[in-house]
């Protein structure tokens, strides 16, 4: 063979060259893209995992924020019955209580206590408000989403005898006085699709604004009497010299 023939097998490739080298280069890009693939993916579900224990997080301090403004205020509901200043557990869809620190930034001539309600709907969970403490047949709650993917919501009730409950007012209680109708605490069990069940342990206040005899919530038998003029008036306390702030 001479010197110019082996010069030009020197120059270039041959086709199984080839053909090994873009095989090689497919198996190196297949698993780089593998590897790229399943780091994306874990990034995928470390945002949701955080996004969804953020939810969780605002979903707790909610909560804890509402329950720590209680207060012993009866309202009426839209057939104009009595309802106890908290009620929720079996026989009750989710919890509903009143809270005092209702923001009233524009100064209008309203209570500073409002209505509020966590009521499971299918998979969500939903905070309910209402404008109006004693409502009417058309009185519509503002809702929000709290907590998504929920399977179920289980509460229970630290009765002031240290016995749990699953309902409050627990059975066979009959009506209670203002002011000592709350139990100690309120256990929150919320069960998540993919995380289980998550257990809230809330403490509950046990002074609270008491509403004067004329407004539900006030001395027994007092039902009949309607609350909406008694918002803002003074009314003296039984023998102790001072005055409290009826709550409308």
């Amino acid at each position: 063979m001479s010197t110019r023939d082996r010069s030009q097998r020197g120059a270039g490739f041959t086709l199984l060259e080839l053909l090994v080298a873009i095989a090689i280069f497919a198996v190196i890009g297949v698993m780089a893209y593998g590897g790229l693939q399943q780091i994306m993916s874990q990034q995928q579900q470390t945002t949701e995992h955080a996004q969804r224990l953020a939810a969780l997080q605002l979903a707790y301090r909610v909560m804890q924020r509402d329950l720590e403004q209680l207060v012993a205020r009866r309202i009426r509901n839209e057939f104009g019955d009595s309802v106890e200043a908290l009620i929720g557990g079996s026989g009750f869809e989710g919890l509903e209580f009143s809270r005092g620190g209702y923001a009233n930034p524009g100064g209008f001539r309203r209570s500073e206590i409002q209505r509020v309600a966590y009521v499971p709907d299918q998979d969500q969970l939903l905070r309910r408000t209402w404008r109006v403490l004693d409502r009417a047949q058309d009185s519509a709650p503002d809702e929000e989403v709290l907590i998504e993917g929920m399977a179920g919501l289980t509460l229970r009730f630290l009765a002031p005898n240290n016995e749990w409950q699953d309902r409050w007012p627990p059975l066979g209680s009959g009506p209670t006085p203002a002011g000592v109708d709350f139990p100690r605490a309120v256990e929150v069990l919320v069960e998540i699709d993919d995380l289980g069940i998550i257990r809230w342990l809330f403490r509950v206040p046990q002074s609270s604004v008491v509403t004067p005899a004329g407004a539900p919530g006030g001395a027994p038998g007092s039902d009949d009497e309607s609350p909406a003029d008694e918002a803002g008036k003074k009314t003296p306390d039984d023998g102790g010299g001072k005055t409290g702030e009826a709550e409308g």
